[in-house]
């Protein structure tokens, strides 16, 4: 396949992964436009169907998923082919005149004249074609080369271009993309949530009518904390389709409100470490956002309190906080360095600890 049709199927998949809760949204937002020709009871079901649709799309929006792109396919593609210019209209013109009655080919040469024209008008249509596929095919191209050599630039410029996202921004939140190594892109995000949030719950009485009652607080709470984690988890999971990288350090920020003062100021609420090995072996259509939080090393302090809200600022993970290397991916020689490494600090320990019977043991036995 092509540069071009590797193109069009990321771009194909893209359009493809878009969810059912989302084109239900833009099916309801249609109806919603024809409410007043509703009876009473179609405009009572319209409103509740269309709230609980929001809630949906809330808590559903880590399961959408781009395809993942292949560089090394990119690099290698092949430019787009210039294009040569050909005489078919002509042709047929002059054939058409050959089969003529001879009082009839008077106004053949201004027939062929024209479709001289439109063969021409067609290569430059070609010609124009040709130089956007090229152009877009170098900018991918050499990007692509960019991006399999390393280079920190090309990571941020992929992901700010052409990185689906935008489902993510519509509903109240923004990022910023750091690149801490080729094997760890950091990601700051904020979340509106709390605007985000139905404050209310609707449902239908047994009459059919809207029954609209406050959200109880730890239910707003709950969808609050999911969607969070659902939102970290979903721009982990596009950027490690869009990037050979081995993981993703995300810190999520919210405005909290300082009881003492009443005025809410942004502070960063969730922090994790979310690898592609992790990431790969999980089920996005059955998990719960806030307990998949477990499975990655995260710093959290949720407190759904009346006071404290949902979330308490935290000090976020920082690169420095992490392991360089896991286990699975050290090769046998810094496997080796990292056994004698962790030997020599348990032996350091032990000796500062220095009870009689250790350090003998540690001369009997000069493998511990």
């Amino acid at each position: 396949m092509g540069w071009k049709g590797t193109l069009r199927a990321v771009e194909a998949a893209q359009r493809r992964q878009q969810r059912d809760a989302q084109k239900r949204q833009r099916e309801l937002d249609r109806r919603n436009k024809e409410l007043a020709k509703l009876s009473v009871i179609e405009q009572a079901r319209l409103e509740v169907e269309t709230y609980e649709n929001q809630l949906e799309v809330l808590l559903s929006v880590h399961k959408a998923q781009g395809e993942a792109w292949s560089w090394t396919a990119l690099a290698a593609a092949l430019p787009p082919v210039s294009p040569q210019k050909n005489s078919y209209h002509e042709f047929k013109a002059r054939q058409n005149a050959l089969v003529l009655h001879p009082r009839k080919r008077e106004g053949a040469e201004t027939t062929i004249t024209q479709a001289q024209n439109l063969d021409e008008l067609t290569f430059q249509d070609a010609l124009k074609a040709y130089a956007d596929n090229k152009t877009e095919w170098e900018k991918l191209n050499h990007l692509a080369l960019r991006i399999l050599a390393g280079e920190h630039k090309a990571f941020i410029e992929a992901l700010v271009e052409l990185s689906p996202l935008g489902e993510i921004t519509d509903v109240g939140s923004l990022m910023h993309f750091t690149v801490e190594s080729t094997k760890l892109i950091g990601c700051e995000l904020k979340v509106n949530g709390s605007q985000a949030i139905p404050s209310e719950v609707k449902t239908l009485t047994a009459s059919e009518k809207v029954s609209v009652k406050p959200m109880p607080k730890a239910r707003f709470h709950e969808i609050y904390q999911d969607y969070i984690c659902g939102c970290m988890l979903r721009v982990t999971r596009e950027v490690l389709a869009m990037l050979p990288v081995d993981a993703v350090l995300i810190t999520a920020s919210a405005d909290i409100l300082d009881a003492s003062t009443g005025r809410a100021s942004e502070q960063p609420v969730l922090s994790a470490v979310m690898t592609r090995a992790i990431i790969s072996r999980m089920d996005f259509d059955q998990l719960n956002p806030a307990d998949a939080m477990g499975n990655f090393l995260h710093r959290s302090n949720f407190k759904a309190t009346r006071k404290a809200g949902a979330f308490q600022p935290i000090t976020p993970l920082m690169a420095s906080d992490l392991a360089t290397s896991s286990i699975d991916e050290m090769g046998f020689a810094d496997l080796i360095t990292s056994v004698q490494g962790m030997r020599n600090e348990l032996k350091s320990k032990m000796e500062e600890l220095n009870p009689p019977e250790i350090e003998p043991a540690l001369q009997a036995n000069p493998t511990l």
